[in-house]
């Protein structure tokens, strides 16, 4: 409600259609802001050439391939978390994704950050719903446009699984190509904004289904608001709703500050908290970002020292994002390996308690659907966490083995001691190995030189079994 006010007095002290039309007039004709800091905190001047990351992408990918996808194929973990990982995935640069109302200037703000104003390259943007697709900004020699159904089709990219979301949305998919050094090093991703009143059906594709894809795979995420636009509605808390477990990836911004008083934005600000409050439910509260993303300068009397300290302090999140590449995504294929591991373990556990209660005269649907409507009763999830080094807060939703047996009869699986061959090894110790040493080893190996991509066995020790840094020595 509190929001709604404050939207009113803002209403009311925006300018009159005429006075609208100087102000457009005005700010066409107002200075550019300098762009130093952006290029000084992205380092975008710097010459050097970029480090060779691929020794280490190609050695992440084998051990995905050897150690972790075995497993993941055998007990069908892609059908529970609808999750696949691809090379293009694995290899892909990091992926900022920008989220929010409508007309909030998440275009704008792409726009400011490449320096695309008045160029060929700009997004489109106005004071109406501008941008109705997916828009996927990459690295490329030259101008290029590609349609979604291209990049679908394409397997070397990271966006062939957004097939799944049928043809509907593939033509609400973009992705355009400009030769910026920025690209060079992270992708960005512009969503159509939200808008309440929209019904989900009404866009033709699932929208939160596309936007939970995109969440998943996203460094940063950046929540886009502006001071006219402060209320939540269904579809705004359904995107926080999928943004839970992603506090650390968030970044709340409050564009468009200049155009308040400094009391209004204070009043804004709170008002900003206050609905956001019941959304996200972490301890801290989250980092909200308070300025202005665009090319003009800040418009006089306002607090124009703040907004760019903000906007460096946004800036230097983002830098990070980029240095810390190749350790996000080693913890990523680490994070979706203990997943994979402990999803193994309990269908391997499920199993095995079917085993162990069919008789010669029991029906076996029978048996199987108690122990699926009531797991605890046999102890299935207790089981696993006294035997084997997993998490309780790492266990998944019991009701979801529902909906996964419902599609998958249990008699399709093996146990995990049936899972070994004299060649290969068995599946679960390759993946144990993975999680405790080689993926830990790999991680460690990145600050051994400057360059990345020179590993050889005089600084790894080829033949010798890396160091598990998780374990208490």
């Amino acid at each position: 409600m509190r929001a709604l006010v404050l939207l009113g007095c803002l209403l009311a002290s925006l300018p009159l259609s005429g006075q609208a039309e100087e102000t457009e007039d005005a700010n066409e004709e107002a200075p550019l802001r300098d762009r130093s800091h952006i290029e000084k905190t992205l380092m975008l001047n710097e010459d050097k050439p970029s480090d060779d990351y691929s020794a280490v992408l190609q050695r992440l990918r084998k051990i995905y391939h050897s150690s972790i996808k075995p497993l993941e194929q055998s007990y069908k973990y892609n059908e529970l978390r609808q999750h696949e990982i691809t090379d293009g995935e694995i290899t892909s640069k990091p992926m900022v994704l920008f989220l929010g109302p409508w007309s909030v200037g998440k275009s704008t703000m792409i726009n400011y950050l490449l320096g695309l104003e008045n160029t060929r390259y700009q997004l489109y943007t106005g004071a109406e719903p501008t941008t109705s697709e997916f828009t996927v900004l990459m690295h490329g020699p030259k101008l290029k446009t590609i349609e979604g159904i291209v990049m679908a089709a394409d397997s070397a990219r990271s966006f062939s699984p957004l097939e799944k979301f049928g043809q509907n949305f593939l033509e609400k998919l973009i992705g355009i190509e400009v030769p910026h050094k920025l690209l060079e090093r992270v992708t960005f991703v512009d969503t159509p904004g939200i808008i309440e009143n929209r019904k989900q059906q009404e866009r033709g594709y699932p929208f939160n289904d596309v936007c939970q894809w995109f969440i998943d795979r996203a460094d940063l995420i950046f929540v886009v608001f502006d001071p006219t636009k402060l209320d939540v509605g269904l579809e705004l808390e359904m995107l926080f709703r999928q943004l839970k477990g992603r506090e650390s990836q968030i970044r709340i911004i409050l564009n468009k500050a200049d155009n308040l008083a400094t009391q209004m934005l204070m009043r804004v600000y709170g008002a900003l908290f206050w609905s956001l409050a019941p959304l996200i439910n972490v301890t801290e509260p989250p980092r909200v970002y308070v300025s202005s993303f665009w090319p003009q300068e800040y418009k006089p009397d306002t607090h124009q020292e703040l907004f760019l300290q903000e906007e460096i302090s946004l800036l230097e999140d983002l830098n990070q994002v980029i240095e810390n590449r190749l350790e996000n995504k080693i913890a990523f294929i680490r994070q979706h390996a203990i997943r994979v591991r402990i999803h193994a373990l309990l269908v391997d556990r499920y199993l095995q308690t079917y085993k162990d209660k069919m008789t010669f005269f029991s029906d076996g649907e029978l048996v199987f659907k108690d122990i699926v409507e009531d797991p605890d009763k046999f102890y299935i999830f207790k089981t696993i966490l006294a035997k084997t080094n997993v998490s309780k807060f790492d266990l998944p939703n019991r009701e979801a083995y529902k909906d996964f047996f419902g599609i998958n009869p249990i008699s399709s699986f093996k146990l995990l001691s049936q899972q070994c061959s004299y060649m290969g090894g068995c599946f679960l110790e390759k993946i144990e190995r993975a999680i405790t040493q080689e993926l830990p080893g790999l991680l460690g190996s990145l600050g051994l030189g400057k360059n990345p991509g020179a590993l050889n066995c005089d600084k790894t020790g080829c033949s010798e079994t890396p160091k598990n840094r998780y374990r208490k020595h």
